[in-house]
């Protein structure tokens, strides 16, 4: 699934690949859950959202609204987020449009031993308040949750 997530980012950024379709794909392997590896460091359970930047906020929350019915669960001049069944999608101005990162929901999510995992695997999380954030080895960002993280 990995290699999946990747090609569909990469087809994205290089053009190949609309927003939509991005989204329509995040979402459609949000709903396949394959059988995890025994030694994982975390046991992801849902992509919780995604985040992305776009050049003019209220623009891009229309297109999604009209487009695809996604239901404001609050915004403001900055950032808008829309609903997408029992998760999100974020939306943030950007001077360069783009992913600005994605979230894994996983079981038992603290944020304290989140970070202190993932730095004592070798992947320099970044902590603010109640989130951590690593880069793949692509360099895309991933942020890690409970199940129950909402906007």
């Amino acid at each position: 699934m990995r290699r999946t997530v990747s090609d569909m980012l990469e087809g994205y950024e290089r053009g190949k690949i609309s927003r939509r379709h991005l989204v329509t794909g995040l979402a459609a392997l949000a709903a396949v859950s394959p059988r995890p590896a025994e030694a994982s460091t975390f046991q992801g359970v849902e992509i919780n959202h995604v985040a992305l930047n776009v050049s003019d906020v209220k623009r891009s929350r229309d297109f999604y609204q009209k487009h695809l019915g996604l239901p404001v669960v609050s915004e403001s001049d900055q950032n808008c987020f829309l609903g997408l069944g029992n998760n999100f999608l974020a939306l943030f101005q950007g001077s360069n449009p783009g992913m600005n990162h994605y979230c894994i929901a996983v079981k038992d999510y603290e944020v304290a031993t989140a970070a202190a995992t993932l730095e004592a695997e070798g992947l320099n999380p970044r902590r603010t308040q109640d989130r951590v954030y690593f880069n793949d080895p692509d360099g895309l960002t991933v942020q890690l949750s409970p199940t129950d993280h909402r906007p």
